[in-house]
């Protein structure tokens, strides 16, 4: 549960501070970054010192906790401003990948990977996916047998956030070889610099700037105390992750949206045809209202389930 006091005034204030973040420090190097494929890594210590990295985080790993009304205000309005998923996905990974250790890791696992990445000194980032598998997480192939006091993972990842600068990676694995069901699946810390592990980056159609990866685990070993949580508990961790990851990419999509109808509008008072702008004809003005429309009631449901998730409903 998370304290939800938080005023319009705060939320105006991380508004402000995130357009003119992407005006200054993105807008001007986006274009370069999109054709690089990826952005400087000094952009994670940058958005760090802002305090967005730590943003929703205990305070005893350096974070700031904060209800998902201001973490939305800053997701919706990078999205609205910057239009670049491929900068959010990748700047903002450790969303996806922390969580679980944050919930389930023991206490000297989080205090060797969470700090680091708040302060944006290191990466974090979630692997999951594998090549044929989908979203069906239940069949996953990756394996984790232990062999002493290691586990030994041999598998594939692929479409993996940050996959290939990632410091520190949150692995689901098959920890129970016999058991092929959900229930044979748990989470692994993996560290990036870990012997056996290689990347391959992905050429994708869309968030150019985003480095995105295929990962390959051959014999790579683990310390037994890199494990999240329990054997056999993965799979309800990742459903659970599943959630706020969601729900951010509810933000995103808001802010995506208003970002179309801007530049719409913007054209729409450019454009002309039959001796007027287009935004004078009834019909274009319809159109534009519904947009509007959809966008607000977007806004009401995402503020609805923000509200029911800081209060642990």
């Amino acid at each position: 549960m998370t304290d939800t006091t938080i005023g319009q005034e705060e939320i105006t204030h991380m508004e402000d501070a995130a357009r003119r973040f992407v005006q200054t420090e993105v807008a001007p190097h986006l274009n370069a970054w999109e054709e690089a494929g990826e952005f400087p890594r000094d952009l994670y210590a940058r958005a760090a010192e802002l305090g967005w990295q730590a943003l929703g985080y205990p305070e005893e790993f350096g974070g700031t906790p904060a209800p998902w009304a201001l973490r939305n205000a800053l997701t919706t309005t990078l999205a609205r401003v910057g239009g670049s998923g491929g900068l959010m996905a990748s700047l903002f990974s450790h969303n996806i990948g922390l969580p679980p250790l944050v919930r389930h890791g023991s206490p000297e696992l989080q205090r060797a990977v969470i700090p680091d990445v708040l302060a944006g000194k290191k990466i974090a980032a979630l692997a999951i996916s594998e090549p044929g598998g989908g979203t069906d997480v239940s069949a996953l192939r990756t394996t984790a047998r232990l062999d002493g006091d290691e586990y030994v993972v041999d598998g594939e990842k692929i479409f993996i956030t940050s996959g290939m600068r990632a410091d520190w990676f949150t692995v689901a694995v098959r920890t129970d070889l016999k058991n092929k069901g959900p229930m044979g699946i748990s989470m692994l810390m993996v560290p990036g610099d870990a012997a056996g592990l290689s990347r391959s980056r992905l050429q994708k159609m869309g968030w150019l700037c985003s480095d995105t990866a295929q990962l390959r685990f051959d014999g790579v070993r683990v310390p037994r105390h890199y494990l999240v949580g329990q054997e056999g508990e993965g799979f309800k961790m990742i459903l659970t992750n599943f959630n706020g990851e969601r729900l951010s990419m509810a933000a995103m999509a808001l802010g995506f949206s208003e970002c179309c109808y801007d530049e719409a509008l913007s054209w729409a008072r450019q454009r002309k045809t039959f001796g007027s702008t287009i935004i004078d004809h009834q019909v274009i003005r319809h159109k534009f209202m519904d947009m509007k429309m959809r966008i607000e009631s977007t806004r009401a449901w995402l503020n609805a389930v923000s509200a029911r998730a800081d209060s642990g409903n």
